[in-house]
């Protein structure tokens, strides 16, 4: 499709706006409209890069609304994609998380899920990505792991470690917590407890692990994403092991250090909008006030992005271009997807066009070329 945006102040690859058209051919942007362009008339309104989200896992409660209900994965993706560019998200890495756990979050249910994207994937608006969310206990997963990283596109992995915070829960006994767990993983809380005590006893061959999957990473050229981090110290090991990005850190001297190593650092978008993390974690709002942190993502909450850019702005805490860089240019960069993130010649067609007059609006959104109505 051949798309003329008409009018709309532009932001450009420098940061600044300026009146300008915007001409789309065969999914990139090119100099010159074509003679039977579809024109949009963006006058008034700002044109912006599509939304790059690094982490979002709300697709989970679309493939599993309800505990022991599981939607057919092309109605439930399909679903997610309209949630996607209803939201301006042009690009999504959905934080796949691969466990021990039985459930959801099972390596089977991982199976399941990247044969499900693979197959569906030509069929979607959205550009649908993974971030294999690895569980650094789930070692009988390591050679799956390994062979999708191997694929194109290459999915991102993130190193998790929510193992040692569940035994220390299993602990304390907190059945709040431990019977939540246990019914996403669809066994009882014996037969929960069970499997972590069993899983504890490889405590001792994570590191090795870690280092292992590392370099497989490496080796297939995926961005890596450290996850939970609580020391600098913790920060210096992922380092020498080329994982660069540092994604919901825990100390406020973590990401400190990860920005002054010239590291992404990413935060929560519904951090942002709710005003502080639900956990009682850091604040992504001082975050993004101190340089701590140069990436948003959705988390579990895809309308989280676009607002919180309206957010930062409406409080004073950033520029539009600034707050806009967070969901679209930085992330673009921090997952090494140099094709967008900027509107200039020659990149992917991922497109925004909002209405700033009021609350934001989102009117449109072209992803690759494809143009969607939204109009909130």
């Amino acid at each position: 499709m051949s798309v003329c945006l008409t009018g709309g102040q532009v932001l450009t690859p420098g940061g600044e706006f300026e009146i300008a058209d915007v001409y789309v051919e065969a999914g990139r942007i090119v100099d010159t409209p074509a003679a039977d362009s579809v024109r949009i008339d963006c006058h008034g309104h700002h044109v912006m890069p599509g939304i790059v989200d690094v982490h979002g896992d709300a697709f989970e409660m679309e493939l599993h609304p309800r505990p022991g209900v599981d939607i057919a994965f092309p109605i439930a993706m399909g679903s997610v994609d309209r949630q996607l560019l209803a939201n301006g998200i042009t690009t999504a890495f959905h934080g796949l998380t691969i466990s021990w756990e039985p459930g959801a979050r099972s390596l089977a249910a991982g199976r399941q899920f990247m044969d499900g994207l693979r197959a569906l994937r030509p069929r979607l608006t959205a550009d649908h990505r993974v971030q294999l969310r690895w569980e650094t206990f789930a070692h009988d997963a390591v050679d799956d792991v390994a062979r999708w990283l191997a694929e194109h596109p290459t999915p991102a992995i993130a190193f998790n470690d929510h193992t040692t915070s569940t035994m220390e829960t299993a602990k304390t006994g907190d059945s709040r917590k431990l019977d939540k767990w246990a019914l996403r993983a669809g066994v009882t809380l014996e037969r929960y407890l069970a499997e972590v005590d069993a899983v504890g006893h490889r405590a001792p061959q994570v590191p090795a692990m870690v280092r292992q999957v590392a370099d497989i990473a490496c080796r297939c050229g995926a961005v890596m994403l450290s996850h939970d981090e609580r020391s600098c110290d913790e920060r210096a090991v992922h380092r020498s092991l080329g994982i660069r990005a540092c994604e919901f850190p825990l100390a406020a001297e973590v990401a400190a250090d990860a920005v002054a190593n010239g590291e992404h650092v990413v935060m929560g978008g519904p951090n942002v909008i709710r005003g502080g993390s639900h956990t009682g974690a850091l604040s992504a709002e001082d975050a993004v006030r101190d340089g701590r942190c140069t990436v948003l993502a959705s988390d579990y909450y895809y309308p989280s992005l676009f607002h919180a850019a309206e957010h930062l702005v409406g409080r004073g805490v950033q520029s539009m271009a600034q707050a806009w860089n967070l969901i679209s240019r930085n992330p673009a960069a921090a997952m090494c997807l140099n094709d967008r993130g900027m509107i200039e010649i020659g990149r992917r067609a991922d497109l925004v066009v909002i209405d700033c007059s009021g609350p934001w609006r989102l009117l449109h959104t072209i992803a690759g070329g494809a143009v969607i109505g939204v109009r909130h």
